[in-house]
Formats: structure tokens, sequence, C-alpha cells
């Protein structure tokens, strides 16, 4: 699968009998394979700029392409079944089991049988749900986390290059949000689909996302990496957003890789390292820290079983420092 580009200029709503815009002259390119987040306080306008993308919301103004297609023509219904969209809700049919559910687009756009339950075993699979077990069950049947991710296949189920997620996490308990997180970051690396994901939660968007687009009044504010975003806010609104000044959120987006001292190929420890002592160099600084303050002077950086570098309170303070720069 591959990802569409998405291609918004000028795009402006106003709901009847509003005394503003809701989006008010945006416009966004968003490249083909990224994971994008918008990112704001209820009544921002995130939503409605997501949903005139697959024209549940028609802008007064404006123009939309997806793939370099113009999402303003044609039937509305054909460009629907080429975007799959997650929401809050989930949406699934009650009366229809899991795979009829997963199978709904694939059927409307006329896939052979097999085709359809091929695709419905394989998506249940990438969603980590056993279809040997969830194909014959009921909506009811499930908990919430796991009628998301029926929702996430069902979303995915026609291979569409574009997935629109509107805060599809939002109705979940904490733990299991963030198991959903990293299913999707999990997908997102193995289809390269393109995404949009809404939210309100800072935590959640700075965890998903190649890029932020911070909205404000139905405008974008700021559309940055998390890491600039957060090192570099453009107006007080996105650093109180955000709370730019927590060093500690930042530390959540620097990895160990990239401030370790390096040791050669091979180099022994001092003392062999205890399992909270070790940390490999795809870990956060974050998670780093943690271990840091549990006792450790140093933290020894493994590849696998290959000892690559180490790791200590002054070198991630030196990060902390560089990431400000």
């Amino acid at each position: 699968m591959t990802g569409a580009p998405v291609r918004i200029a000028g795009v402006s709503v106003r709901y009847p009998g509003a005394d503003r815009l809701a989006v008010d002259d945006v416009s966004l390119d968003v490249e083909a394979g990224a994971l994008v987040v918008l990112l704001g306080p209820s009544g921002c306008g995130k939503s409605t700029l997501l949903r005139t993308i697959n024209r549940l919301i028609v802008p007064d103004a404006g123009s939309i392409e997806v793939g370099g297609r113009n999402a303003l023509e044609g039937d509305a219904e054909s460009l629907r079944r080429g975007i799959g969209y997650v929401i809050q809700a989930v949406g699934l049919f009650p009366h229809m089991t899991v795979a009829q559910n997963v199978a709904i687009v694939p059927g409307l756009l006329s896939w052979e049988p097999a085709r359809i339950q091929a695709r419905v075993d394989e998506l249940l699979t990438l969603v980590r749900l056993d279809p040997a077990r969830y194909r014959a069950r009921l909506p009811r049947e499930l908990s919430g986390g796991e009628q998301q991710r029926v929702g996430v296949a069902r979303a995915l189920a026609a291979e569409p290059p574009l997935l629109l997620m509107d805060e599809p996490f939002g109705a979940v308990d904490a733990i299991v949000r963030l198991a959903l997180q990293d299913e999707t970051l999990r997908i997102h690396r193995a289809l390269g689909t393109t995404i949009l994901f809404v939210t309100h939660d800072v935590d959640e968007a700075l965890r998903l996302a190649d890029r932020i687009v911070v909205m404000n009044a139905g405008t974008i504010v700021q559309a940055d990496t998390p890491l600039r975003t957060l090192a570099h806010p453009k107006t007080p609104y996105v650093a109180e957003l955000l709370d730019a000044g927590d060093a500690v959120r930042r530390l959540g987006l620097l990895l160990v890789g990239a401030a370790m001292q390096p040791v050669a190929d091979g180099a022994a420890s001092s003392a062999p390292s205890a399992a909270h002592a070790r940390i490999g160099p795809d870990g956060t600084l974050r998670e780093a820290l943690a271990r840091l303050l549990d006792g450790p002077e140093r933290l020894d950086v493994f590849q696998g079983e290959r000892r690559c570098g180490t790791l200590g309170f002054e070198d991630v303070r030196r990060a902390i420092a560089a990431s400000a720069a």
C-alpha cells in the first residue's frame, strides 16, 4: 500500500447561523505516507477540517486534492470508499459480525468473496485479533479496545491510501489507549498509509506525529515536528497548550542512541549490568532518566546482545540543551 498526498488550499467553512468561520482560510500540504496530527481544544476547527477531506462537510471556499485528484468533484460515495475513516464512536453495525463489519467496503466495491475473506483475516491479524476467535463475534461481545481495533481494520479493508482518524481513542481507558496508539504506529510503519489524526490530547499527539498541526479558532497556528514545536513554540498559545517548558515531556521525543557515548565494538562493561541498568538505543531519554534515577550511575546501551554505548545524567542534560538550540 502506498500513501496518498493531501493538499488543502484556502479552505473555509462556516456553519449556518455561526458568527465566525469554523475553518478560516486553511492551507496544508501532507506528504504521502506521513502521520500528521491535528491538535487543539474543542471547537478549534480540527474535526471540521478533517471532514472536509472526505466531504462529510463541504467547504464554502478552497480546494482539496487527495492523491492529485480533486476531492470536491465527482461522486462523494466513491471518494469515501477510497478513504478510511475511524471515529471515537466506532460505529460498528451491531447486527453484523466482526467479519461482516470489516467486509463492508470491499463488498460495495464488488471484490470476489474469496478475496474479501482473505482480506478480513489479514486485517484482523494486523490489528492483533485472532480471526478464528473474532470473525463470528458481534460488537456487543467485544471490549471497547477490541471494537476500536475492528474499526481500524474496517477502515483499512479496501486498502485506502489515506486514513482519517477523528479522536478515535477518546472513549477508552489510558492503558488501552496506549496499546491502540502502539498499534496505529505499527500499522503505519507496515503499510505506509497517509494518516491524518485528530486529537486534543497533547501526549497522544507527541507520541504519534511525524508533524503536529496546532489549530486555534479555525486557523493553523503552527505546523512542525513534535520536537521543534515543543522546543520553539511560535506563540504563547502553542507554548501553553503543549506546556513547552516541561523538559521531561521533551525527553520523551529524544532517543538514547543520539545521546549515548559510543563504545568500541565488543568492549565489555566494567561490571555486568543488571536488567534495570540496560536500555536499547531506540529507548527514549524519558525512559533512560527513570532508570538512572533508580540507582545506576550509567546505563549500558545494548543493540540486541551487543553493547554499543553508555548513557549518564550528563548525556541526558546535553541532549536537552541541544534540543532547545
